[in-house]
């Protein structure tokens, strides 16, 4: 499954973060990774738990909270602290698949890598190259979209990103430990909640709409290792 999710901040948020991600200071991004991923990557990150990445990473988290698409679509139990990249100069990096746990420094807890998220903070039109290329086994995908719009996928995916050759592109990306391990079965919820809230917006709860509710909780219910 790959959504794409649109305004998850607002342009003022858009607009503050970049102002204070302006004067940072980026580390090498192959600090983050282990030998097989240093070996095809070539960008500059936030220190991990900075004060500036929690900054700006708890904004992110706020406003994931607040959106229920994410939520149908993670259906998230945790989520790592927001990291922020930037790729300029040639910068990219090569096909990888990314680690499947990660330990948050702050709480050492493990967390198990199920989706992915790319959160944009630069828009398309401010750089070239530098999409956000997915495989899959429906084909080949490339994201690139308008800053504060996120692409979510799975974690399994092979991805890359394209050298950015002008401009620079900026993002937070993050992971999400889901309730639901398997990506087939988020896929049928999602599919389910969304037709479930298309039919009450337009024909209102009645029975029939009240039992397939039911199902959804029921089959989230057996599925889920919260």
């Amino acid at each position: 499954m790959m959504l794409h999710i649109p305004a998850v901040l607002t342009p003022e948020q858009v607009t503050f973060m970049r102002q204070r991600l302006r004067d940072a200071e980026w580390i090498d991004g192959r600090a983050t990774v282990g030998t097989q991923g240093a070996q095809v990557k070539n960008n500059h990150q936030l220190e991990e738990y900075s004060p500036l990445a929690q900054e700006l990473g708890q904004i992110v988290l706020d406003a994931l909270a607040r959106n229920p698409l994410f939520f149908s679509a993670a259906l998230p139990l945790r989520t790592c602290p927001p990291m922020f990249n930037s790729y300029s100069g040639g910068g990219t990096y090569g096909n990888h698949v990314d680690g499947s746990m990660r330990r948050v420094k702050t709480s050492g807890q493990w967390l198990r890598t199920d989706v992915s998220s790319t959160l944009f903070l630069t828009d398309p039109d401010e750089y070239e190259g530098g999409e956000l290329v997915v495989e899959d086994t429906y084909g080949t995908h490339e994201v690139k979209l308008p800053a504060g719009d996120m692409i979510v996928y799975p974690s399994t995916s092979i991805h890359r990103v394209e050298p950015v050759t002008r401009g620079a592109r900026i993002c937070s990306f993050f992971w999400t430990q889901s309730m639901i391990r398997d990506d087939m079965k988020r896929c049928l919820l999602l599919d389910l909640d969304r037709n479930i809230q298309a039919l009450r917006a337009s024909v209102g709860d009645c029975d029939e709409l009240v039992n397939i509710t039911g199902i959804y909780h029921n089959l989230l219910r057996q599925w889920s290792e919260a």
